[in-house]
């Protein structure tokens, strides 16, 4: 199974993106997905998450109204959708299992700038 992040890039601060992964294997439907991002010199973080029907999501605090986690489970596809950025978003955003028990794939680098 492979995770293929896409639809990173830069912005500036208030602007927005959507980020996308493919997931390459089966059952996705089966399986609560999760967004996480890891910035310059910190530990990766849980960004947002969703179940596999797409009907429950969480989003931490931080992004709480600003960001947004969806899925296609006919395209094995999940989304973040990132509005009102800000500079502290910048870092390089992956997906995984919710458990991260898949390989962390290249990720996708978005850079907010002030």
């Amino acid at each position: 199974v492979q995770l293929q992040a896409s639809g990173g890039g830069s912005v500036q601060a208030g602007g927005s993106l959507r980020v996308s992964c493919v997931f390459s294997g089966r059952a996705f439907n089966m399986i609560a997905m999760a967004w996480f991002r890891q910035a310059p010199g910190k530990q990766r973080e849980l960004v947002a998450s969703i179940d596999g029907s797409g009907r429950a999501t969480y989003v931490e605090d931080s992004v709480r109204g600003r960001f947004t986690i969806s899925r296609d489970n006919a395209k094995n596809t999940v989304y973040l959708q990132m509005n009102s950025l800000k500079s502290e978003d910048t870092a390089v955003y992956y997906c995984n299992m919710i458990t991260r028990l898949l390989p962390w794939g290249q990720g996708t680098l978005v850079t907010v700038s002030s």
